[in-house]
């Protein structure tokens, strides 16, 4: 699954939600065993303001399809893994950062030495990295300029990075379980948003089954965007 690449957005800002070509996406796992344990669960400190209830600190979901976390990236850590996705044809035609490690670099670095307005993180199932997310306040982000929002609107893009992993129904599961981690983990927000690319139909297929409905369509820079909204008066409903 890929969500496809967010509007432009002056630094620091996060894109939009994305999940690679094939509704559910998973990447490629690294082996198991010591290396897996580099994505473990001691968070990183906070060295900035929080203004998305520490991430870091929302801890495991058991889902249907294993146990997941989220892991805030570390670019030093982190960069190789990421890049290798986004270089993915699947995953760039939406995404659009193909290329070196600096065209990945860069666009962690707008997040990671931001404001928090944007968390980048990899999603690690049954102790593997396998798919890379930003959640993000759709309430300070770009997007609010083209769609109406509400304080503490908050937004996921979403990119799950194998080929060998996708269409297994495994993205809905992880969009159910992230967003219902946020509605959790952040009692201010009302509702989960996301703005995957029209013409993904996988994509936005796996939001729709994961809970979320279709608001509006809106054009963004570079997309037209199906808007997806997750409420927490629905949660349980849909």
């Amino acid at each position: 699954m890929t969500t496809g690449v967010p509007p432009a957005r002056t630094a620091p800002a996060a894109p939009a939600a994305r999940v690679p070509a094939g509704a559910d996406a998973l990447g490629p796992h690294p082996p198991a065993g010591p290396s897996a344990a580099r994505y473990g669960i001691t968070p990183e400190p906070a060295s900035r303001p929080d203004l998305l209830d520490d991430v870091a600190d929302w801890g495991p979901v058991t889902t249907a399809a294993g146990v997941f976390r989220l892991v805030p990236v570390r670019p030093e850590r982190d960069l190789r893994l990421i890049t290798a996705w986004m270089n993915d044809p699947a995953v760039a035609a939406f995404w659009h950062l193909a290329g070196p490690a600096g065209t990945t670099a860069a666009h962690l670095r707008a997040q990671t030495g931001g404001d928090g307005r944007s968390v980048p993180c990899l999603g690690v199932l049954s102790g593997i990295p396998m798919s890379y997310w930003e959640i993000y306040r759709a309430d300070l982000d770009p997007l609010a300029r083209y769609h109406p929002v509400r304080p503490h609107d908050t937004g996921l893009h979403l990119l799950i990075g194998g080929a060998a992993d996708r269409g297994r129904g495994v993205g809905t599961v992880l969009l159910r379980a992230v967003s219902d981690l946020v509605l959790d983990r952040r009692p201010a927000c009302g509702r989960v948003i996301a703005e995957p690319d029209i013409r993904n139909v996988p994509s936005v297929a796996a939001f729709l089954r994961a809970g979320f409905r279709l608001a509006a369509e809106a054009d963004l820079p570079g997309k037209r965007a199906a808007v997806v909204v997750r409420d927490r008066a629905l949660r349980h409903a849909l």
